[in-house]
């Protein structure tokens, strides 16, 4: 059977990755069917899905089989994974851990092919007052401003920060310029009576917390 066939009559969760794909393709070209062209469009990214959801249309349309219209099927479908992802479980007006902050900002980090760092400004309340993108970088890092941080967070009048940034690479561990950024940023919050709660680190479906790990 025929992908499609055998999603009517199996469901989808019964078929591979490549099958699925193939239904996104809708047919095949050239003497090819759909699932020869997704085939090799899963190639492309090694089987990773997290690298698919990364693809641009412009990426997609460098695939043999893959035009314009299916590119931008395929990109739709990603995001659409990524909205759902991000209003599956609601996010708490009010932040008690990490993983608040992971719901909150995954959408949002997870399929990018580059770094940002954003600062969530909460209230004495600890209840989100913006999310605050500070800067966007390379496939390898970027680089913040101590003083873009807190200028962004004292305009909209923050009373505490997380910081949270994102590592393309899919390893949520800290780099050693994560753990040195963290502990001047940590301090510079004392200072200006501005404390930094936490600095996740989000990286495919894992994160890395620091105030979990008391490195804060």
């Amino acid at each position: 059977m025929r992908p499609r066939e055998r999603a009517l009559v199996l469901g989808l969760p019964a078929l591979s990755d490549a099958e699925l794909v193939a239904i996104m393709v809708g047919s095949g070209a050239q003497g090819e069917g759909a699932l020869d062209v997704a085939r090799r469009l899963l190639d492309a990214v090694d089987g990773d899905l997290h690298a698919l959801g990364r693809c641009d249309p412009l990426r997609l349309r460098s695939i043999r089989g893959i035009g314009d219209a299916r590119a931008v099927r395929i990109g739709a479908a990603m995001e659409l994974g990524r909205r759902r992802m991000g209003r599956e479980e609601p996010v708490p007006q009010r932040i008690t851990r990490a993983g608040d902050i992971v719901r909150r900002f995954r959408p949002k980090l997870l399929d990018l092919d580059v770094e940002e760092f954003w600062v969530l400004a909460l209230s004495r309340a600890n209840t989100p007052i913006a999310d605050l993108l500070v800067s966007r970088g390379g496939q390898s890092g970027t680089v913040v401003d101590p003083k873009v941080v807190f200028r962004k967070a004292l305009s909209v009048r923050a009373s505490a920060v997380v910081l949270v940034h994102n590592h393309p690479s899919g390893n949520p561990n800290p780099s050693a310029a994560d753990r040195k950024l963290t502990d001047d940023l940590f301090k510079a919050g004392q200072t200006l009576d501005l404390p930094v709660l936490d600095h996740i680190i989000i990286a495919g479906v894992g994160h890395f917390s620091f105030a979990d790990h008391r490195l804060l």
